[in-house]
């Protein structure tokens, strides 16, 4: 109780700081413990039996759970080595098993995983989707290609994020560099692209620092659909400038305003985390509501950690009287 009201003091601090235009430092990751380094792009949520699942990019998408939101253990990998070979056409030979930026639900008794295989600097890119009654390794089928893109795009197919709206129709928001976030309809009953409804709707876009904005994320609390996104650059340890930024819409296609009412495909964003202290670099949000809070998931860099070890961040979300989103 104590610790809940600690936290809940310490939001509403933030809160009201953050109302009254003054600058507030940011809160340090939360406590985590076990097997929480080299995690990059997590996405988690609580299964129907209360473990908290958490799948992170590399090593043919490393799986980890956790009992209860703080010690981590990894237990494997979603797919064995070599096994995805529909992903060889888009990664390079020396690191097939790097596949980026996984995205875990769980809909009609199945989870749900999307996820990328690219290189770095490429549009040759492609986002697939696995499902699995349990999400443990070697549970999982291939359910086949969701999107790609090419040289011929002016778009990149990586960063999914799957989002229901509230008339049950399936999105999948995805993009990164180049003219940003998109967002593509899916037929419910296959989780693939929809057969019929083709639209790439424009979210998100930037014109400066080489268009960096991606790792989009859709969350819908109270009217709105607030769309996260990450800005400027990662995987840089302790140089990477990455911060997490935010917009909502009350339409799930958009126009997505930041705070001060620009459109994020104009470049608005408002930061709700950024640098601070000896955190580097914290962003690729996940987002998922819990029983007691709004959790938001990360990767970090610390001062002597190299580009490829990040670390697993986890912080809660309150919501202030206007309905923005603040980290504590």
């Amino acid at each position: 109780m104590l610790k809940q009201l600690g936290s809940a003091l310490a939001g509403l601090a933030l809160a009201l700081t953050m109302a009254s235009g003054a600058s507030a430092a940011y809160p340090n990751p939360g406590l985590v413990t076990g097997d929480t380094v080299g995690v990059h792009d997590p996405t988690m949520m609580k299964a129907p039996d209360g473990t908290y699942i958490l799948i992170s990019t590399g090593n043919w998408l490393e799986i980890r759970t956790s009992a209860d939101r703080t010690a981590f253990r990894r237990i494997g990998s979603v797919w064995a080595p070599g096994q995805p070979t529909w992903t060889y056409p888009y990664t390079l030979p020396d690191n097939r098993s790097y596949l980026w930026a996984p995205d875990l639900s769980y809909r009609n008794g199945l989870y749900y995983l999307y996820y990328a295989a690219s290189s770095f600097g490429s549009q040759r890119s492609a986002i697939f989707l696995a499902t699995s009654p349990t999400a443990m390794p070697g549970s999982w089928t291939h359910r086949g290609l969701v999107f790609e893109t090419s040289s011929a795009n002016n778009f990149n197919a990586i960063d999914p994020n799957l989002i229901v709206d509230t008339s049950g129709r399936w999105w999948l928001s995805l993009g990164s560099f180049w003219t940003g976030i998109k967002l593509i309809r899916l037929e419910p009953s296959t989780g693939l692209r929809h057969a019929t409804d083709r639209t790439v709707n424009n979210l998100a876009r930037r014109t400066v620092n080489s268009g960096s904005v991606e790792a989009p994320v859709i969350f819908r609390h109270g009217s709105f659909y607030y769309l996260f996104v990450s800005f400027d650059f990662c995987c840089r340890g302790a140089s990477s400038t990455y911060r997490t930024m935010v917009g909502r819409s009350t339409s799930i296609t958009g126009p997505y305003t930041d705070r001060n009412g620009v459109n994020m495909y104009n470049g608005g964003g408002t930061e709700i985390l950024a640098t601070h202290g000896t955190v580097y670099g914290p962003g690729h949000p996940s987002v998922f509501q819990d029983a007691d809070a709004t959790v938001l998931t990360y990767h970090y860099y610390w001062s002597n950690s190299q580009p490829t070890s990040g670390k697993l961040g986890i912080n809660l979300i309150g919501w202030d009287a206007a309905g923005w989103p603040f980290v504590y």
